[in-house]
């Protein structure tokens, strides 16, 4: 089968921002596919990112993977790692979120691969992580927020793609 991704929508901050949502997803695809470039201005530590679907974050759990300079670990938490202002000056936080199968009347599972940057002995953080969302409705809104920060910097980038698995 092969597989047509389709942009639904996409944003570049052009000024600092709380909180980004994409809203009115439209149920006509398979699954979801979200690119992130990220930054917040946290200046203490790496910051995490909140991902809140159709308005909620409850019954969402998370397992991850996470390698912190160069040590392993495994446990749960309901965010994922990004670059801050703590990080290398201009630098962002990559990720992928991918939502099987999002307007099914079953559970939602995510995966979600993400990596902070920082040229430094400590702070950078690359990690994978499963996700379900225990409910049936159809996600249709997400919503992306800094967990310590109060915004995502300028020029941090959002994109929403549909993939139709025909």
């Amino acid at each position: 089968m092969a597989n047509t991704y389709t942009r639904i929508a996409s944003n570049t901050l052009s000024t600092a921002t709380a909180s980004v949502t994409f809203s009115s997803i439209p149920a006509t695809y398979t699954d979801l596919l979200v690119k992130l470039s990220l930054r917040s201005d946290r200046t203490a530590d790496t910051d995490s990112v909140n991902m809140t679907v159709n308005g909620s974050g409850t019954s969402i759990t998370w397992v991850y993977l996470l390698a912190n300079n160069s040590v392993a670990s495994t446990a749960t938490a309901q965010r994922f790692y990004t670059s801050s202002d703590f990080n290398t000056a201009n630098t962002f936080g990559s990720s992928e979120v991918y939502i099987p199968n999002y307007a099914s009347a079953n559970f939602k599972s995510f995966s979600v691969d993400t990596v902070s940057e920082n040229n430094a002995a400590s702070g950078a953080q690359t990690e994978l992580l499963a996700q379900m969302w225990a409910n049936t409705a159809a996600i249709t809104s997400i919503t992306f927020a800094p967990q310590f920060g109060s915004n995502w910097k300028q020029y941090s980038t959002f994109y929403l793609y549909g993939i139709n698995n025909s």
